[in-house]
Order: C-alpha cells, then structure tokens, then sequence
C-alpha cells in the first residue's frame, strides 16, 4: 500500500492521521441570499466542532435527467455567488468542472476543482484541473471498479498535481439503483490519496421518478456513519433548507436542521475509531 498523501484545503489537512473533514452545501447554485444563509450555517456549525469545512455547489449540472431540469446560474454569475461565499464566510469552495477549458477560469474562485463521477475518465478534464494548482477531488464513476481509480491519479500526477481526493459515491447496481461498496474506500486509500465518502449521491435512485432523480434520504445517516466506520477521511453531503424545493436532488439532499447532530456525532465517531486502530 502506498503512504498516503495528505491534502490541506485552507488551513485544515485530509488524511487517516486528521479530523474528519467535511464537504457540504446544496446540490446547485439557488438563490444567493438562501446560499449565503447556509453556508453560514455549515461553517459555523463545523467551526463548532473544530472541523475543516468546504462549502460545494455547482455553478452547472450538466447530468440531468431532463432536458428541462434546472442546471444553475452558470459560469459567470455562478463564480461571482461562490467568490462571495468564499470572501464573506472564509471558507474554501468546491465546484464540479465539465468542460477543460472552464478549468482556468475556476481555479480562480474554488479550492478545489471537482470532477463528476461520469466524467472520471475523461483525460483532458482531469489534465485541465490538474494543471490549476488547485486540489482536484475525482468522483469514482458509478460503473467503475476503485481499482480503476488509478488511472485518473497517474493521469493527474503526468501533469504535476499530487493534492487529490478520490470520492465514493455507490455503484450501478441494475436499473435505478446504487449500493455502496465500503470495501472500495480501502481501496482508493491503498492509491495513496485520502478518501472522500458521499453520503447523498450514494442514496440515490437515478432517473426513478421519471423526469428526475428520486432517493432514499432517510439512509443518509446509516451511510454517513458506515463510511466513517471504512476509514473515510472525509464526508460530503448536500445540504438544504428544505429538500423537497431544492432545484436539483431533491430526492436525495440532507435538511439543513439535521446537519450538525450527524456531523456531531460522525466527529466523535472518527476519534475513537482513529484511537481504535493506532
């Protein structure tokens, strides 16, 4: 197993030997006021806990069910409303990249640069994010095995980033349907990077509803805690006033109001089990 490289965002650091880190925020970019609001919100709630914290929402979803659904405010005016984010909170930002040549662009806003689960393999991207400087966080894709995963990692390394994340997000298990493989965090952690476990794509249930994605979020929790119990270094959630208005994932966000128990209790968990296996 190679050592694994630790990753700092900000003033926190990721890896087996630090405190949970926690990556959260709505799905995509809504309303401004109402994306300021909870941005506060998680910040202080993880400043609380003396928790490292990365607000995420994405400027644009390009994975949608529908051609209708709503995808963002865009390039632009999305990194305006993250530049804000970042400057009135200070706290670091993570958005998705779909396109190589938006990666300059965002490497002026975000702290890390996250590339889309379906999009794993895709090298240009990864070669464009990781030529930024920035922390690049690789979402596995829901038909890849971890192992696989490698491949993005040398594929970031030929162009000089070392400062990954490698993401879990649950497998393609037939139609409309993800399990989570927890074996798949030792995995990636033997790639040599920290690993990251999306506890709200992992509940999804793609395409189900028929013009969007459907979930089960009720199992968020359960998962939370199963992929801090696997050795995940850090967690990600998307988080929401109220799910069920969300523009995008409403099927599968965390309510804002449940955020701070889980991660309460997710902390706690992530210091005994680190004292467990020392």
């Amino acid at each position: 197993m190679q050592p694994i490289v630790t990753v700092q965002i900000a003033d926190h650091q990721i890896g087996p030997d630090h405190p949970l880190y926690v990556i959260a925020g709505p799905c995509v970019l809504e309303d401004a006021d109402e994306m300021l609001y909870v941005a506060g919100e998680l910040a202080g709630h993880c400043r609380a806990l003396g928790l490292g914290y990365c607000f995420k929402a994405s400027y644009l979803k390009d994975n949608r069910t529908s051609g209708k659904s709503y995808r963002g405010p865009g390039l632009q005016e999305g990194l305006r409303l993250l530049e804000r984010i970042a400057t009135e909170h200070g706290v670091p930002v993570l958005t998705d990249i779909h396109h190589p040549d938006d990666a300059a662009a965002v490497a002026e806003v975000a702290s890390v640069l996250q590339i889309p689960a379906f999009l794993c393999r895709q090298t240009s991207l990864l070669e464009a994010a990781g030529r930024t400087g920035r922390v690049v966080n690789v979402k596995k894709g829901q038909f890849l095995a971890a192992e696989d995963l490698g491949h993005a990692v040398d594929k970031l390394a030929a162009v000089g980033c070392a400062d990954v994340l490698l993401t879990e997000r649950g497998s393609f298990f037939g139609y409309r349907d993800l399990v989570v493989d927890f074996r798949a965090i030792a995995v990636m952690h033997s790639l040599g990077r920290p690993v990251v476990f999306d506890a709200t794509h992992s509940v999804q249930s793609p395409g189900s509803t028929g013009q969007t994605t459907g979930g089960r979020p009720e199992l968020i929790p359960l998962l939370a805690r199963c992929g801090v119990a696997a050795g995940a270094d850090a967690l990600f959630v998307e988080v929401h006033p109220e799910p069920a208005r969300a523009l995008s994932d409403a099927g599968s966000q965390m309510p804002l109001a449940r955020f701070a128990p889980l991660i309460g209790a997710l902390s706690r968990f992530r210091v005994q089990y680190q004292e467990a296996i020392r």
